[in-house]
């Protein structure tokens, strides 16, 4: 058992409209999560409000130019074709959007707050952080600014001799490996959908030692991924002996996401942090991708619930079936009924196939 209760932090802004219509983005995410679980009572006494990082903050990791073109798109809600082109802020999938400077920079704000309060021993949930996919120089995969990155640091200012970082994302972890590739105090684990966008994190590159990639097929069951789980990020976080630890859980690799094809239930996904959560004193875990804003809601309420030590009731009170009730999506098209009155999804068990039993010898290898 560690000596402090678990940490929740977030912050008001998240309750707020974002990312623009039809962006993938523009759907209840952070905001759901705290109303959900303040709707369960379960945000009492233990929940911390995420500050915003300054500019020098911030410069501790993105380039100093980067930072005031972020901040300058924000402010005049444009930003120059030379500027565009170089830092890919408003281009495709990175739209600019009234908020987007405060939002970004409150999450980080929020990973440099979690890993400072995670190296006191104790685990903190930052479900709004998690943009795992922005550059030192430029936007990418919805993410402007990498807040995992910042919390990585922050436990290495801290006096970490050793940071893993494990993603779950449906997505790989391309920002946060790239960041840490040269870093051997720092060792990067990412399960992901293969072929799914960035299209990097191939089975058998390990940036000169420091990355263990497991890219799996499409429709990754529970009995899979408990075996990916246990059998290979286990083991190779506790070979590596951090003293601290971040994980993106994510939610996109739940059955029913819009834009990844993987079918774990959010039981499984618990499971799996709490799992890898034990294998470090100081643990952050942050929110990262999910297009369902039901699986977002239900999964990462579950998971904080698991981790704070909370049962869930049953049948939920009125005032989180109304959150439930209240979500929507112009993706999702078929609503599975218990996604609207409960948290935990039914198991997603299934065969073992040989290509996960392949991951697992090739990244131990």
């Amino acid at each position: 058992m560690r000596p402090l209760a678990p940490l929740y932090i977030g912050a008001e802004i998240y309750a707020r409209a974002a990312f623009p219509p039809p962006h993938p983005l523009a759907i209840p995410r952070a905001g759901a999560v705290e109303a959900l679980c303040r709707a369960l009572g379960w945000l009492d006494g233990n929940y911390v409000t995420s500050p915003v990082a300054s500019r020098a903050e911030l410069e501790r990791y993105h380039d100093a130019d980067y930072v005031e073109a972020l901040a300058r798109a924000d402010r005049e809600q444009r930003l120059d074709d030379a500027a565009r082109a170089r830092f890919q802020i408003g281009v495709g999938s990175n739209p600019i959007f009234p908020g987007m400077f405060e939002r970004a920079s409150t999450a980080v704000g929020g990973s440099l707050m979690a890993a400072r309060l995670a190296w006191e021993g104790r685990i903190v949930f930052h479900p709004p952080g998690g943009t795992h996919h922005g550059g030192r120089a430029r936007a990418s995969g919805f993410c402007f600014l990498n807040d995992p990155v910042f919390a990585v640091l922050e436990f290495l200012a801290l006096g970490a001799a050793r940071v893993a970082y494990v993603d779950f994302d449906a997505h790989h972890g391309d920002g946060v490996e790239d960041a840490f590739a040269d870093d051997p105090r720092v060792t990067t684990i990412s399960i992901h959908e293969q072929n799914r966008w960035p299209r990097t994190g191939a089975l058998h590159d390990r940036r000169g030692g420091s990355a263990r990639n497991m890219p799996v097929p499409r429709g990754l069951n529970d009995d899979e991924f408990a075996v990916l789980v246990g059998e290979a990020v286990a083991p190779l976080v506790s070979r590596f002996a951090p003293d601290a630890l971040v994980i993106l859980t994510g939610a996109d690799a739940l059955a029913g996401d819009p834009l990844a094809k993987l079918a774990l239930s959010n039981v499984a996904l618990g499971q799996a942090v709490e799992r890898v959560a034990a294998l470090a004193p100081a643990v952050v875990v942050l929110g990262g991708g999910g297009y369902n804003p039901w699986n977002v809601a239900r999964g990462w309420s579950g998971l904080w619930g698991r981790l704070a030590g909370y049962a869930i009731p049953e049948p939920l009170p009125e005032a989180a079936l109304a959150v439930l009730t209240g979500l929507w999506s112009g993706r999702v098209r078929e609503i599975d009924p218990a996604w609207l009155t409960t948290l935990a999804d039914r198991p997603r068990n299934g065969a073992v196939r040989a290509e996960i039993r392949q991951i697992v010898a090739a990244s131990l290898a």
